[in-house]
């Protein structure tokens, strides 16, 4: 697999890719548009920082070739997530990787903000000794209010308790009253924390519900003299209300790490305000944490990329790649099962794919299991890349209904595929059994146990007598050695008459010349061979 390191990135990340047997490692930095475009093409992933951006059309014109995004660090505002899901790029950052360090930095941040560190280090460089100047207030027994209940808000909270404060939150993505055994309650509405709090720290990404979220309106409704800290992201706060906060005095203080845009102008206001302590983007800049995102990020990637599982995944909701032994050969069984799908004819257009899981091994891998065959599905009728990150994208702008049904009755572990395209459905059922051999029971109406593996072919004929001799001479005649057979029948509901199936295992691949005389030959309809 071939990796882009577009970004500076500590050395133990480049050293994690190079120990790996099967990558082949590139780092260009400094690349942007057509450049990083062109880079991007020759790669299957790339680590990036926040640096480089990853726009809409650099993406489009790595469709196809780039597989994989692994972001080193939380944000992933650099990166066109949406465009990336389109295309079946998977994204992934290393949240957990600077949770700490990041609270960390929100926690220092809001001490040196409530003891007025900063501008007392000022005074003394300058000479002076005034110290009724820089009255501070304890952090005991205040209350610290926390937007965004993550693991950094869950790590920033277990820190101000440590502290003796009184912690409580407001997360607009979480549906609860309270967190952490009910010590955290959490709260109905941002103007609420605002009223409750007196230092409120940001920790939610930004988002259309969030950008803005501290604005006018929440310093109106804040307790007087509220302090503010935001370690998250640029443009959480509207920086005009706050602003006019500090300056007639609403808020105290406020201590900033992010800002909208990075970095701001020489001439900001937030730059040199009397009441504002700043930092350029430090949340995760530790050598622990830069090292851990790191190798984080890299190895995210190697094991997206190798199939073995997606970790920090950003696009990639409800998958889980991190399956059993058991869940991983169902989804080898699923390709199976469609490939003979796809052998046997599968419409172009669907309109409804239903998926049933069997079994107690299975139920937990379920959607994955089920995901997987969704991409084996389209990737056999469409020529646009598909991915387990945009199959169910891709199903539902062309309409395609997905269900994915876990059987009530668990039984032994066994999956069902049915396709309804509006004419006849088609379905096509699999199983492993005792002997871990993935196995077709049966295909539409055909009952059948044969092993899904090596050369098939699959014939529809009339169902009249000598059809199965004329096959299995025909395949003699040619040296080719019929391992096994499956045989079935069933009614034609349009025509009325009666239609038969053959599914052949074979020792050997059967010659093109073979498979057109089995066409041409009476009474056979139709003839498709598929390797498994």
């Amino acid at each position: 697999m071939r990796i882009l390191i577009a970004d500076k990135l500590a050395s133990e990340g480049a050293a994690y890719l190079e120990d790996q047997p099967d990558t082949e490692v590139t780092v260009r930095t400094g690349l942007a548009g057509d450049d990083l475009a062109e880079a991007l093409r020759e790669h299957d992933g790339v680590v990036v920082r926040s640096t480089v951006q990853v726009t809409g059309p650099v993406l489009e014109q790595c469709a196809g070739t780039l597989r994989a995004i692994a972001r080193a660090g939380v944000g992933v505002d650099n990166i066109d997530v949406e465009t990336a899901t389109r295309l079946g790029i998977a994204v992934m950052n290393t949240a957990s990787a600077s949770t700490i360090t990041t609270a960390e930095h929100a926690f220092a941040m809001m001490i040196a903000l409530a003891r007025n560190i900063p501008w007392a280090h000022a005074a003394m460089a300058g000479s002076g000794w005034d110290r009724s100047k820089f009255v501070g207030t304890q952090l005991h027994g205040k209350t610290l209010g926390i937007v965004g209940l993550g693991r950094i808000g869950l790590t920033l909270a277990q820190r101000g308790f440590a502290f003796g404060m009184k912690v409580c939150a407001y997360d607009p993505f979480i549906n609860a009253e309270s967190m952490l055994d009910g010590t955290i309650p959490l709260l109905g509405s941002m103007d609420e924390l605002m009223a409750r709090s007196d230092f409120v720290s940001l920790h939610v990404p930004r988002t259309d519900a969030t950008t803005g979220i501290v604005n006018e309106a929440a310093f109106n409704a804040a307790k007087p003299g509220i302090r503010i800290i935001n370690a998250s992201r640029g443009g959480i706060i509207d920086e005009t209300a706050l602003l006019a906060a500090l300056d007639d005095g609403r808020c105290a203080g406020a201590a900033l790490d992010v800002y909208d845009p990075e970095p701001p102008s020489p001439q900001s206001p937030l730059r040199n305000h009397p009441k504002i302590l700043t930092t350029p983007h430090l949340g995760a800049s530790t050598t622990e944490a830069q090292e851990a995102v790191a190798v984080d990020a890299c190895r995210a990637l190697v094991t997206y990329l190798r199939g073995e599982g997606i970790t920090g995944a950003v696009n990639a909701a409800g998958i889980s790649l991190d399956l059993s032994d058991r869940q991983r050969a169902f989804v080898d069984l699923a390709a199976r099962m469609i490939a003979l799908l796809h052998a046997a004819e599968v419409p172009r257009k669907l309109s409804r794919v239903r998926f049933t899981v069997r079994g107690e091994g299975l139920a937990g891998g379920a959607d994955t299991v089920a995901r997987y065959a969704l991409v084996e599905l389209l990737s056999g009728l469409l020529d646009e890349p598909v991915s387990v990150i945009n199959a169910g994208l891709i199903a539902e702008h062309r309409r395609i209904e997905t269900e994915t049904v876990i059987a009530a009755d668990h039984g032994e572990d066994r999956l069902v595929i049915e396709i309804d395209s509006g004419g006849e459905p088609r379905r096509v059922e699999g199983a492993i059994y005792a002997d871990n051999l993935p196995r077709i029971t049966s295909l539409d109406a055909y009952s059948m146990d044969m092993v899904a593996a090596g050369h098939m072919v699959l014939l529809t004929n009339t169902d009249e007598p000598g059809r199965i001799g004329l096959v299995g001479g025909m395949f003699g005649d040619a040296g080719v050695n019929i391992a096994e057979m499956v045989i079935g029948r069933k009614t034609n509901p349009r025509a009325g008459d009666t239609v038969a199936m053959m599914i052949i295992k074979l020792d050997a691949a059967p010659s093109p010349e073979l498979l057109n005389a089995l066409e041409k030959a009476p009474g056979i309809l139709r003839v498709a061979s598929v390797e498994l």
